[in-house]
């Protein structure tokens, strides 16, 4: 996120049935090429679908979905006369199927590592429920802020992946993750020197993994992104485990920025 109202957030999937894609270029470069645009260029969020699409700016990468754009649109959107978010992937035909979000007031989705709008993953349709809930619960209790991202983290921190089941094959586990929003650790015996936190997953299939740093799969941060109608953007990112792969005291690893968006 940008001081300029700038987001985006990217993720991958794996395509199933179609060629491996060896990294071309880094998927890491896509959203970064949104938020570093200069302000001064006035380049739009359909500017940038255009330039990504037509430009092959989405060839040569592995499957990912990009949801970005200006906040500033998703308040607007809110009034009424605003054009939301965009969602742009690897298999966008043309920018006449750009996917449109956030149009209106009172809409709430999810994006996981599955093309948008795949509603066989558990942790999305939940996720979308979940959010609803804790938002309209803290409206109605009229809290704080600080309260209302508790309740955010809260959800981020809902665990539901089943265990793994006698002589389940890792590739047949991995299917299992489209249920949690949480993925809990997974990683290699010698993870345990490390200090890992005991998980019925972990224990089981940590053998899996490489080494500790790129080994220790699940879910690394938490992030919760709020904007105001006056344009007070608040973003806390919430570390789980560091460079290490130990984990971190709860709060520890914790990161906030407050800032006016500018122009607003």
């Amino acid at each position: 996120m940008t001081r300029q109202g700038r987001v985006a957030v990217l993720t991958n999937y794996r395509e199933e049935g179609e060629a491996i894609i060896i990294g071309a270029r880094s998927r890491g470069l896509i959203p970064n090429a949104w938020l570093k645009t200069d302000p001064t260029a006035n380049v739009s969020a359909d500017d940038f679908a255009r330039h990504m699409i037509e430009e092959d700016g989405v060839k040569g990468v592995g499957g990912f979905s990009l949801c970005y754009g200006f906040v500033q649109d998703v308040v607007k959107g809110a009034k009424g006369t605003g054009k939301g978010l965009a969602i742009v992937s690897n298999r966008t035909p043309d920018v006449k199927d750009v996917i449109r979000l956030l149009g209106k007031e009172g809409e709430t989705h999810a994006l996981s590592n599955a093309a948008y709008g795949d509603r066989s993953w558990p942790k999305v349709v939940n996720g979308e429920a979940w959010t609803q809930k804790v938002i309209s619960e803290s409206v109605a209790a009229q809290e704080s802020r600080d309260q209302l991202v508790q309740r955010l983290l809260a959800v981020l921190s809902t665990d539901t992946m089943p265990r793994q089941k006698e002589n389940e094959e890792w590739d047949m586990y991995l299917n299992q993750l489209r249920h949690s929003i949480f993925v809990p650790s997974i990683g290699r015996d010698h993870l345990e020197e490390h200090k890992m936190p005991a998980h019925e997953v972990g224990d089981v299939v940590k053998h899996k993994a490489v080494d500790a740093t790129s080994g220790c799969y699940g879910t690394q941060k938490n992030i919760v992104m709020l904007v105001d109608r006056q344009g007070k953007a608040y973003y806390l990112e919430r570390t789980l485990f560091d460079q290490d792969a130990k984990p971190i005291e709860k709060g520890k690893g914790d990161r906030t920025f407050e800032f006016q968006i500018e122009g607003w």
